[in-house]
């Protein structure tokens, strides 16, 4: 089973794009030491005799076709289009979701 040390901490959180300090990263090597020992007590029990599962429930997924609307399928799409706060050449427009590191928008302005 890995075994994780100060050095594995150190790339998870470059990974991670963390900035840890000595006291975190002690701390997360604690927890994640203690994570992993409980999964090698885990892998001692005996599960000789467990069927194996595929997924925990017999339930099957309800899915639907999907369907193709034409351009007047929907009703009042003006309107609602006109109550929108901001458009761009017909689509809506929203504020930015994703930034850059220097917070500049992705994609955008």
């Amino acid at each position: 089973m890995f075994e994780i040390n100060k050095k594995s901490i150190e790339h998870l959180a470059e990974l991670a794009r963390l900035k840890l300090t000595e006291k975190e990263q002690e701390k997360f090597l604690t927890d994640l030491t203690s994570i992993l020992n409980h999964f090698k007590e885990l892998q001692e029990v005996n599960t000789d005799e467990v069927r194996p599962m595929t997924g925990g429930t017999m339930l099957k997924n309800v899915t639907r076709e999907d369907e193709v609307f034409t351009e007047g399928h929907f009703e009042n799409v003006d309107k609602l289009r006109e109550q929108f706060p901001e458009q761009d050449g017909g689509f809506l427009k929203v504020p930015p979701v994703f930034y850059a590191e220097d917070r500049s928008a992705l994609g955008g302005e």
